[in-house]
């Protein structure tokens, strides 16, 4: 289980209409929130699907994947990465590799759905039990994705009817200057 090999099957799945579809979907142009992210015209289903059967690829690998400039690339990435935490036989050691893995590659988590797909299922999780001050660093970061991951991540919490952080992040948040934080307080809140 090589990037290489991951590639190539994303690849053979994509098509240039998706591809078209999916850049202007994700505001790729000049000035728009994923400027200049590339795509190969995948759907999610195929990249799941993919990311599944890849389960075990090691991180020197996912690495690879994650600095990729393809969107799927990094998506389906963080997906191995989300499928190796659910996993039932993972020890809590391998899970916090896998959450500190994450936190390094955050910096390519760098649009709404890469974001959305992975925090709750990994940083959430993970700190379900732990000290959460994370989350309001996050929150106090310049930068948008970082901000998204700290109120999205909540709604791991959420879930157990915890709902203190969502409502302590959502008052940092709320008065944010971009939609996509309106759009993530307004769906934790919900």
């Amino acid at each position: 289980m090589t990037a290489a090999f991951i590639l190539s099957e994303l690849q053979s799945v994509g098509t240039p209409e998706k591809a078209v579809h999916l850049s202007r979907f994700f505001k790729t142009g000049p000035g728009q929130y994923g400027e200049g992210d590339l795509f190969l015209g995948v759907v999610v289903p195929q990249t799941r699907s993919i990311a599944k059967a890849n389960k075990a690829t090691p991180f020197d690998e996912l690495q690879l994947l994650l600095d990729s400039p393809w969107h799927e690339a990094r998506l389906c990435a963080l997906l191995i990465l989300v499928y190796r935490f659910q996993d039932r036989k993972a020890m809590p050691e391998e899970r916090e590799a896998i959450f500190l893995f994450y936190l390094k590659n955050m910096r390519r988590c760098n649009n709404w759905d890469l974001v959305d797909l992975t925090c709750r299922d990994i940083v959430g999780e993970y700190l379900v039990d732990k000290d959460r001050s994370l989350l309001y660093r996050l929150a106090e970061s310049e930068n948008l994705w970082e901000q998204r991951i700290s109120i999205v991540s909540t709604w791991a919490f959420i879930r157990r009817n915890d709902f203190g952080d969502t409502l302590e992040l959502s008052e940092r948040l709320i008065g944010h200057k971009h939609d996509l934080m309106h759009k993530a307080v307004g769906w934790m809140l919900r």
